[in-house]
């Protein structure tokens, strides 16, 4: 039985060279490929951006550190799962970011003052015995 090397793997698309990149945000994450060569286009699990997030709200805040960048023409191909809509659309910007400091490392300052680096380790707080929810317990009653 043989194992195929996934080291050996070419990080090549039709349209060239890519970086890598995974950006996590509570139970979301994201593997982010970021492709140079291209015409701007976003693909979120095989969707395009504005179909996968219509809201504007999370387009800007995946969009923001192309932005910040000047890259606004890369290809992005996005596989992300777990949590919520907002939570996806940060773990994207987180891997988006990440990849562009793959790309240049001069970039990692100006993201890193925005905030685009800063992974956000918040996940939900576990049920406790005895209590309805993590903190919530039982209305008291006198009977």
């Amino acid at each position: 039985m043989e194992k195929t090397a996934t080291k050996n793997k070419e990080n090549t698309k039709e349209s060239g060279k890519y970086f890598f990149a995974i950006g996590r945000r509570k139970c979301s994450i994201a593997r982010v490929k970021l492709f140079l060569k291209g015409k701007g286009e976003i693909m979120i699990n095989g969707k395009k951006s504005t179909d996968y997030l219509p809201d504007y709200v999370l387009q800007e805040i995946i969009h923001a550190p192309l932005k910040l960048a000047n890259l606004e023409k890369a290809d992005i191909i996005v596989s992300t799962n777990g949590g919520g809509k907002t939570g996806q659309a940060e773990a994207i910007r987180l891997g988006i970011s990440r990849a562009l400091v793959l790309l240049d490392k001069e970039l990692r300052k100006t993201l890193k003052v925005a905030g685009f680096l800063k992974r956000d380790p918040r996940i939900k707080e576990r049920k406790k015995p005895g209590l309805k929810r993590a903190r919530r317990a039982p209305q008291w009653q006198k009977r």
